[in-house]
This record gives C-alpha cells, sequence and structure tokens, in this order.
C-alpha cells in the first residue's frame, strides 16, 4: 500500500455536535480531496471517521495527522480553506486552529 502524506479524522458522533454536523463534513471532506486530486498519488490524504476524539463539546471538529493539528466547529467554508490551505498547500489555518498535539492548551 502506497503511503498517505496526511490522515484526516473526523469525529461523527453526537456528544460534540448534537446536529450531526460531522457527518455533513466527512462527506463534504471526500468530495473536496477529489476535487484538490488529493486521492492518489504522493500527496494523497487518508479521510476516516470516529464516533469520538474525546473532546465532547464544539464539532464537528477534524484532527489532521502526523501534523497533529486539530480544528473545531468547523463549517463547509472553513473545511474548504483547510483542504486548499493545509492539506494541499501544507499551510496550517492558524486562525481555526483549536489544539495542537503536544502542546497544552
Amino acid at each position: 500500500m502506497d503511503p498517505y502524506s496526511r490522515h484526516v479524522l473526523v469525529c461523527t458522533g453526537s456528544y460534540c455536535s448534537p446536529e450531526k454536523k460531522g457527518r455533513q463534513i466527512y462527506a463534504e471532506l471526500a468530495r473536496l480531496l477529489q476535487r484538490e486530486d488529493l486521492l492518489f498519488g504522493p500527496d494523497r490524504v487518508k479521510r476516516g471517521e470516529t464516533p469520538c476524539l474525546g473532546v465532547c463539546a464544539a464539532g464537528p471538529i477534524i484532527a489532521v495527522y502526523p501534523d497533529g493539528i486539530w480544528y473545531a466547529n468547523v463549517t463547509s467554508a472553513q473545511l474548504e480553506r483547510i483542504v486548499v490551505e493545509h492539506l494541499k498547500h501544507g499551510r496550517v489555518v492558524e486562525e481555526l486552529v483549536f489544539h495542537r498535539l503536544g502542546e497544552s492548551s
């Protein structure tokens, strides 16, 4: 199996987002990854869903690895920025960062 450049986890559970917006974000992520040509090749991005990332608030939450960057309260417009700026061009969308792995909040 070829390696992925990044793995994006989307919380689709109902604890952090009772309106289940995470499911919508997860579906949109697939479309955006395809649009930005991030499904194949050396820059490909793996997408996964999880029922809980342990935050239990501020959802939808997206975690990007191996970068260790977490985004919270992600809207459709913010997701598009995350895909284009962070996943495609490697620039973290600083003003949207909720948590950085390894840093205290």
